[in-house]
This record gives structure tokens, C-alpha cells and sequence, in this order.
């Protein structure tokens, strides 16, 4: 049975990131993000969605992140989700939390601290150091070039 299990979401964060180590040396880097959704409800009236999500990074990404980032930033995440399950002491109720853990990210905005959410700045990640680039470069832009020629085309094709 096949299975896919990947999110990517760009939105700002609710808390400054919060670095621990494991007793092994491992950096862990934990942090929230708030992702917006504007729609129109049934009467055409602008409505605003808030979702928010824990996200845990480790090794160097949780590094670089607790380094550069804090409150109110904007980011792009990928990772995938994963549910914890545990048993509360006090209650000795089963909890279960989904949180994502982090893959790869960028950074978005500016770098001296605007809060400029809506663009990538591709000028600031260029700059940043190898520690930072932290997932696959951004796609080449598209362009409109024309079609190759072709000396073959049949006039009589309906499309």
C-alpha cells in the first residue's frame, strides 16, 4: 500500500524558538506557526482562519533556526507529521499531540527584521551561509518563450 505524508506551509511565528539537547549532543529546535486562511463566507462577507502548528527541527536546520529566527518572523516549512501518543500522570488519560517535524525550510522576508511575509527574498537566502540553505533551491523562473517551430503542422487537426 502506498503512502505519502508531507506538508509545506509558509506563516509566522507564534513563539521565539526554543533550543534543547539531548543528553546525546543532538540539537532539537521547537517552535509554532501561525498559518492564515482569508475566504468568503455564504453572504460574501471576508472571513480570516487561523490554524497554528508545533514543528520541531533537529540537528543544524533547529540550529539555524533558533540562531536567525524569532516571534512574528516569517518562514516556509516542509516536513511531515507525526502524532505522539502518552499517558498524563496526573489524569492517567492517553494524549496524543500531531506535530510536524521539519525537513527542510527557508527563510522569507526580509533580514533585518521586517515583517515582509508576502515575498520571497531571494537576495537574503543567496547570502546566507551553506548551514542555511536548508532545502532544495528555488525553481528558475518560467518563461514565455515560443513554441519551436514546426514545417509539419496538419491544418485540418480540430485542436
Amino acid at each position: 500500500m502506498a503512502s505519502f505524508n508531507q506538508v509545506i506551509l509558509i506563516g509566522n511565528l507564534t513563539r521565539d524558538p526554543e533550543l534543547r539537547v539531548t543528553p546525546r549532543g543532538t540539537s532539537i529546535c521547537q517552535f509554532g506557526i501561525a498559518v492564515n486562511r482569508t475566504y468568503k463566507d455564504e453572504s460574501g462577507n471576508s472571513k480570516e482562519e487561523v490554524n497554528f502548528f508545533d514543528i520541531e527541527a533537529w540537528g543544524k536546520q533547529g540550529e539555524v533556526i533558533s540562531k536567525f529566527m524569532s516571534k512574528g518572523r516569517p518562514i516556509f516549512v516542509q516536513g511531515r507529521l507525526k502524532q505522539d501518543s502518552w499517558e498524563d500522570k496526573a489524569t492517567g488519560q492517553k494524549r496524543s499531540k500531531v506535530k510536524i517535524v521539519l525537513e527542510g525550510f527557508q527563510f522569507i522576508g526580509s533580514r533585518d527584521g521586517g515583517q515582509q511575509g508576502g515575498g520571497s527574498s531571494e537576495e537574503n537566502f543567496d547570502q546566507a551561509s551553506p548551514v542555511e540553505r536548508n532545502s532544495p533551491p528555488p525553481r528558475p523562473p518560467m518563461r514565455n518563450n515560443p513554441p519551436p517551430a514546426q514545417d509539419n503542422i496538419d491544418e485540418d487537426v480540430p485542436f
